[in-house]
């Protein structure tokens, strides 16, 4: 029996929200548009980028929204070349919870609103890709809270639903757990409120890392 743990990124395992804000903020700036507030771009993170544009721009259409997204990627790599890229820490106590799952047998997998690139960015920079069995992102999936990223995931590692946990810090991911029918645990320390993640289906919702390894001893 494979027991996999699907994990978001951005607001999970990663603090990645300063170059998100700035990105966008460029986005708007070039298309002549005043930006939206750094909360309200907080909240979109985990959506695939358009889907983001269109929840913060809903009076927009979707050729506006389609180049505020393709602006944002552009800024959004642009930024990791220059000075003002911000680091992307690790949430305290993630490395040792990802060495713990796996040598306790769990199969790790990400689901997130990031491009491959990105994602293999981030992973390779904290030394954390070879945890990892499968990666599912925006580049090939529908945004969340459609399933599809933990479908593969399951297909890929070879899981069933019944045996899969999904944690994530926001409702797009509650969601995405759900419909696909996977345990769904939140994470107090990313970008909704705890009540949120509740209201969207969680099961949990863990304070530290800590706490996600005592809920999985058990799981």
């Amino acid at each position: 029996m494979t027991r996999l743990v699907v994990f978001d990124c951005d607001g999970t395992l990663v603090d990645g929200q300063a170059n998100i804000c700035i990105a966008m903020e460029r986005a708007y700036d070039g298309d002549g548009l005043t930006p939206p507030d750094r909360h309200a771009i907080r909240r979109i993170v985990g959506l695939s980028v358009q889907d983001a544009v269109a929840v913060l721009s809903p009076a927009l259409d979707a050729a506006a929204h389609l180049r505020l997204a393709e602006a944002f990627k552009a800024h959004f790599q642009a930024l990791r070349t220059s000075a003002l890229f911000q680091a992307e820490p690790l949430y305290e106590g993630i490395r040792e919870l990802l060495a713990g799952l796996a040598s306790a047998g769990w199969v790790l997998g990400v689901a997130t609103g990031k491009s491959d690139r990105g994602l293999r960015l981030v992973l390779e920079h904290h030394g954390l890709a070879d945890h990892f069995v499968t990666l599912q992102t925006a580049d090939r999936h529908p945004s969340k809270p459609h399933p599809a990223m933990i479908h593969a995931a399951i297909a890929q590692a070879d899981a069933t639903p019944e045996t899969t946990i999904m944690i994530g810090d926001t409702s797009y991911d509650m969601a995405m757990a759900v419909a696909a029918g996977v345990h769904p645990v939140g994470v107090d320390w990313g970008y909704h409120d705890r009540d949120e993640l509740v209201a969207a289906g969680a099961r949990f919702v863990a304070d530290h890392a800590r706490d996600l390894t005592r809920y999985l001893e058990h799981a």
